[in-house]
């Protein structure tokens, strides 16, 4: 196959309706092909053009409109309609198959987002937890996150008292106390609730569950 005839496959390579052989044959000849290379760049865009024209009117327009277009230099042959009307069923085809490839992968993304939200939505584990059970039943857990403001307490606790208002105080290394959260106490004496201090972990010495009198209910040393 000389230049010339290889040059004449720029429209069916550009257009995607070369077989494999003929794609290899033409993209040697683009390597030593200047003029080849340049016409093609200057093509690039005409897929996308041809795309959005219907096969019969782009037929149609091949036809019709060839006489009134300055002729390129060299002009390459015209293709027959029977290989545009294939190359724009190709094509078209080619497009569906890549919607349901793109559509199957959001499904699958979606599928696995849903199925994973739960995993990822988790809430943080604590870097440091203490618990203590008094000799009347209640039960308390301190679960503390460090944060760059200082930490987060999550607060659990089971048979507590079933009146007033308890709260939670931190007692740091300097000496210092902080109350990081309050609550009502529930029927059930269970109660689940985040607080919050400016001391950072390190200087967390202990904590101290206080009914409203100030009374200490429980406490947790922080070694």
């Amino acid at each position: 196959m000389n230049g010339n005839s290889v040059h004449q496959l720029l429209g069916a390579y550009l257009l995607g309706g070369l077989e494999p052989g003929d794609v290899r044959a033409f993209e040697d000849h683009l390597d030593s092909c200047a003029d080849c290379r340049q016409e093609l760049e200057e093509l690039a865009s005409l897929p996308a053009l041809l795309d959005a024209v219907p096969a019969a009117d782009a037929v149609a327009l091949t036809a019709a409109g060839s006489s009134s277009l300055a002729p390129l230099a060299p002009e390459p042959e015209p293709l027959p309609e029977k290989v545009l009307v294939d190359l724009a069923v190709r094509r078209r085809k080619s497009r569906r198959r890549w919607a349901a490839f793109v559509g199957a992968v959001a499904a699958a993304c979606l599928a696995v987002g849903f199925l994973a939200g739960p995993l990822f939505n988790q809430p943080p584990k604590p870097d440091a937890s203490y618990s203590v059970q008094s000799d009347g039943g209640l039960q308390l857990t301190v679960g503390m996150v460090k944060k760059t403001w200082g930490t987060e307490l999550d607060v659990e606790g089971r048979s507590m008292p079933l009146e007033g208002t308890l709260y939670l105080w931190v007692k740091g290394r300097d000496g210092a106390e902080e109350r990081t959260c309050g609550w009502t106490a529930t029927p059930s004496g269970r109660i689940k609730i985040t607080g919050a201090t400016p001391v950072q972990l390190a200087g967390i010495a202990g904590v101290e569950l206080r009914d409203e009198a100030q009374k200490t209910v429980a406490s947790i040393s922080v070694p």
